[in-house]
């Protein structure tokens, strides 16, 4: 029974990104203290990592399918997304990359006028391209087909053409001495030629992104202007943002 739960937790897991502790007792009529000793051992096994509420899928070297991204943190998302928009006026131009944090600051900035977007992430330019008050650029390169994200030393060549006000990025992970992480090499590339050619840098993240790992370095917290994320209680993180002169904005206070 025990493993047939394990399993099932599993398979829920790899559907949506993230479980929740009530969520599982409801689902399984079992008692919250049985799904917290089955979140336990899964992660004693490494298949999953937990999280404030739950647990997540354990990373390593392959990140979370999309459609499974974004679900994560959903509502964290949008209001992230409100945050880091705020933080653009009208007439600027600036780049968004890849990932589902920086999608929602693209659909929080649709009633923006007068912007310049070059962008790496396919969903991002589908988005945005309707609109006539936008300006979209799309990055050249290889598409990934998992996520619409554009990859590769080709995009790498186009987005060091620009000098913009503002880059929005997003990471895989934060690491505990600021090290910001991701999974495939070729995007590390864009995302490294995005912060070297952007005045300001706006990093949006949920907290989860502190609970993860992954082996590809993009750089450091300190490369960073504004770090958007919905809590901060990793007191290590938030000792480099003060040390580095990051500013922290916290949706979730």
């Amino acid at each position: 029974m025990i493993a047939t739960r394990h399993a099932a937790i599993l398979q829920i897991a790899k559907q949506v990104g993230r479980v929740t502790v009530d969520d599982l007792a409801a689902r399984f009529e079992v008692s919250p203290q049985t799904i917290r000793k089955d979140l336990n051992d899964l992660c004693a096994k490494r298949q999953l990592a937990r999280v404030h509420g739950g647990a997540i899928l354990s990373s390593g070297v392959e990140n979370v399918g999309y459609d499974a991204r974004r679900l994560i943190a959903s509502a964290e998302k949008e209001a992230m997304g409100r945050a880091a928009a705020a933080l653009i006026p009208d007439n600027a131009a600036l780049f968004i990359n890849i990932g589902t944090t920086t999608e929602a600051v693209a659909r929080a900035l649709l009633q923006h006028v007068g912007l310049m977007v070059i962008t790496n992430n396919l969903n991002v330019a589908s988005l945005m391209r309707p609109y006539s008050q936008i300006e979209v650029v799309v990055a050249g390169g290889v598409v990934r087909s998992s996520d619409g994200g554009i990859v590769g030393e080709t995009a790498v060549d186009f987005i060091r053409q620009f000098k913009v006000d503002y880059a929005v990025i997003g990471v895989s992970a934060i690491d505990h001495d600021g090290a910001l992480l991701d999974y495939d090499y070729r995007e590390v590339r864009v995302a490294q030629a995005i912060i070297s050619n952007a005045r300001e840098v706006i990093l949006v993240g949920d907290a989860t992104k502190i609970e993860r790992t992954a082996p590809v370095r993009i750089g450091h917290l300190s490369q960073v202007d504004i770090f958007v994320t919905d809590r901060l209680s990793d007191a290590r993180i938030r000792k480099i943002c003060a040390d580095s002169d990051v500013r922290v904005v916290e949706t979730g206070r």
